[in-house]
């Protein structure tokens, strides 16, 4: 007979792993009676018996099961959300790639090129936003984050970019004065080493560039309303000339590539331009006035307020950028709302739709500022077929709520002004 070597035997992996079985069954086997003694214990304990309340014992278990499975059933679904990592966006239609364009929009981030980048999505077309966040926001455009169609690249364009695209709307410059002038020579290389760079893109990759340029290229005009046939009346070396200048620079520039390289180009020159994401501190007069009414801080006028200047809601403009992009018409274009306002009218007019206890208080007029703004739009009415659509009015009444949801979420919202004025019309602005 074989003798068993137990030393041996013991030391070896599968005597360990059948003991290590072994000694786990009896745990377990263990462990189960005992939660069955503490479960007929606990059953005992009902009054009358376990025999007397079987049935709603048993009933309670079903119920408790079936709550147990719903919060399962429920954990499960949001597992599944959570999974697909997916925001909800507006509904965009999808073209062909007849139609589809591929579209950058430098400074897509600010104020007018956060709108412009909506209408260009809710188009179908594929949208890439460059901005260095100078003025921009992510917040405006965080909503497309995410999306297949969008792209947000942090950037400034004082530096090349290398990108196949099909148009450029040119957008990047601060275009408030205390924007502007807190960085002059930023302000200047942006609007001409800026243009060259869009422009060399543009002749390389074939691309229609849109350059939205300013009515500060007419300067304090000498003529009323003015036309796109003006030359304008400049300071070249004035507080205001790094905007004024760069922007006449830039349009030189845009008509020199077109003479000489043949880039397909187009102007627009852009009057005065309100709606909501206006930064808080831009320093311009509409969102100027509207926080000060809204924190009953007195309302600045500089000068006498009689000089004038006329307002168009940020919608039309964007509609009129879209219709000289894709229209035929490649010379200056005046965009703007000829409805014109002094600035003291334009001040009451917001106190008494904000309400509150602000005064107007005059200070002095800054130097080289315009008189009188008004753009003749006869050109744009002929070549576009375009002119504003929203009222004046109904456009601050927009921008009022907008600032007001702003100063709330930010606690500067006084009491007495959480609620409006007057009632906006609710007007459809795309």
């Amino acid at each position: 007979m074989r003798q068993i070597n137990w030393n041996k035997k013991m030391k070896s992996p599968k005597f360990i792993l059948l003991v290590l079985a072994v000694v786990s069954t009896i745990i377990l086997y263990v462990k189960s009676m005992e939660a069955e003694d503490k479960s007929q214990k606990r059953l005992m304990e009902f009054p009358g018996g376990a025999s007397a309340h079987n049935g709603q014992a048993t009933a309670l278990q079903y119920q408790n099961s079936g709550d147990f499975y719903q919060e399962i059933k429920e954990l499960k679904n949001r597992i599944k959300e959570l999974e697909k990592g997916r925001k909800v966006y507006p509904e965009v239609p999808i073209l062909n790639y007849k139609d589809r364009k591929r579209i950058l929009i430098t400074g897509g981030a600010g104020f007018v090129g956060s709108h412009l980048t909506d209408k260009l999505m809710l188009q179908g077309h594929e949208v890439y936003v460059v901005d260095n966040f100078f003025t921009g926001r992510k917040k405006n455009v965080e909503h497309w984050i995410g999306h297949n169609n969008f792209e947000l690249i942090h950037a400034d364009i004082v530096n090349p970019l290398f990108i196949e695209v099909d148009q450029i709307y040119h957008l990047a410059s601060p275009a408030s004065p205390p924007n502007y002038m807190y960085n002059p020579v930023k302000t200047l290389k942006t609007n001409t080493i800026g243009t060259i760079n869009m422009l060399g893109l543009a002749k390389r990759v074939r691309a229609r560039l849109l350059l939205a340029s300013t009515s500060e290229v007419y300067g304090d005009p000498e003529v009323h309303p003015q036309t796109e046939d003006y030359w304008g009346h400049v300071n070249p070396i004035g507080p205001r000339s790094c905007y004024d200048e760069g922007k006449r620079a830039a349009e030189s520039l845009c008509y020199a590539y077109k003479k000489q390289d043949n880039v397909d180009i187009r102007v627009a020159r852009i009057f005065n331009t309100f709606g909501p994401r206006m930064h808080m501190n831009d320093g311009r007069v509409v969102s100027n006035f509207i926080l000060q009414a809204l924190q009953d801080q007195p309302i600045t006028i500089y000068g006498k307020g009689e000089q004038t200047r006329s307002f168009q809601y940020v919608s039309d403009l964007v509609n009129g950028l879209i219709a000289l992009m894709n229209g035929n018409y490649s010379m200056p274009v005046n965009l703007g709302n000829p409805d014109e306002y002094t600035i003291t009218e334009f001040a009451e007019e917001i106190l008494k739709r904000v309400g509150g206890k602000s005064k107007i208080v005059h200070k002095q007029k800054p130097i080289d500022d315009p008189k009188k703004r008004k753009p003749d739009i006869s050109l744009a009415k002929q070549e576009l077929k375009w002119e504003p659509k929203i009222k004046v009015m109904d456009g601050v009444d927009k921008t009022i709520e907008y600032f007001r949801e702003e100063l709330r979420y930010s606690n500067m919202l006084p009491e007495g002004h959480s609620k409006s004025q007057t009632d906006p019309t609710e007007d459809d602005v795309d």
